[in-house]
């Protein structure tokens, strides 16, 4: 089996991206053999038998003291190297994926390579999807709270709250519950309030490689624009529709007051990247 092969397996049947060193652990001896280069000396060696052992001591602490630094620097660089091969084999996966008539590919996200499909399917397996993993859903007001922490990041909840123009204490608890936001220190001015970031999880429900992928603010702003059009017009249609059913008898007195609906807020479903494999 070709190492190319066992690399596509391992990204395959991860279900969090894997990183180049967590590669090199795992195939650092297969990729030196291929090189024809000696595996790494033990640090412990075994004494041999010829000589005392105390000369053997002796000479191995005489030896070791100048020759530590060369030693590390030859390690590093015998790292360096099993990286750089594993890089480009990972690069030609990457290549095989991208000009292959394949569904998947392999992407860069959150400093490691995940497994993923092409954008260009996910209306075809978007229901397939959901009905496997519920989506995460977020309110408007979530998703704006998550977009001001996302491009202002670190920031702390007065300064999205005077953003917004209204108080985001609340928001801010749900995004925490859900991982996509921790904290990050104090801010250090009168007062020392806590400041925001957002996490790997919320990297890894966006599909993005680092926060500079995140789309331009213009981009955001026509995105959030269809969204509220798309609910006030799901709303009139309920609007409507309400207004033609026959209204409700009213109540006698010895019937109990009707209980007031509790409102929410308008919930929007968030398209994460989707990866059915991990589901199957």
């Amino acid at each position: 089996m070709s190492l190319k092969a066992k690399l596509e397996a391992v990204i395959y049947a991860a279900e969090e991206p894997v990183t180049l060193a967590q590669l090199a652990a795992i195939f650092s001896e297969e990729v030196l053999q291929g090189l024809g280069e000696p595996e790494p000396v033990p640090e412990q060696m075994v004494l041999s038998g010829d000589q005392p052992a105390e000369a053997d001591a002796q000479a191995a602490v005489d030896d070791a003291a100048p020759g530590d630094g060369e030693e590390k620097k030859t390690a590093r660089q015998r790292d360096r190297r099993v990286r750089q091969i594993l890089q480009q084999v990972v690069d030609e996966l990457i290549a095989d994926y991208a000009n292959g008539e394949r569904g998947m590919e392999i992407r860069e996200i959150a400093g490691g390579y995940r497994m993923a499909t092409k954008p260009e399917y996910h209306d075809a397996v978007r229901g397939f999807v959901k009905s496997l993993k519920p989506p995460m859903k977020l309110s408007l007001q979530a998703l704006e709270t998550l977009a001001v922490i996302a491009y202002k990041q670190p920031v702390t909840a007065p300064e999205v709250s005077e953003i917004r123009g209204v108080d985001s204490g609340g928001v801010l608890g749900g995004l925490v519950s859900r991982k996509l936001i921790t904290t990050a220190g104090r801010k250090p001015v009168i007062g020392r309030p806590i400041l925001y970031k957002t996490t790997k999880e919320f990297l890894l429900r966006f599909g993005l490689k680092d926060v500079n992928d995140l789309p331009s603010m213009e981009e955001f702003e026509k995105m959030a624009g269809e969204l509220a059009e798309s609910e006030a017009a799901g709303e009139a249609q309920d609007a409507v529709m309400h207004s033609s059913e026959p209204a409700a008898p009213s109540p006698d007195e010895s019937s109990p007051e009707p209980q007031t609906e509790q409102q929410t807020e308008p919930q929007t479903e968030i398209q994460t990247d989707p990866h059915p494999e991990q589901q199957l």
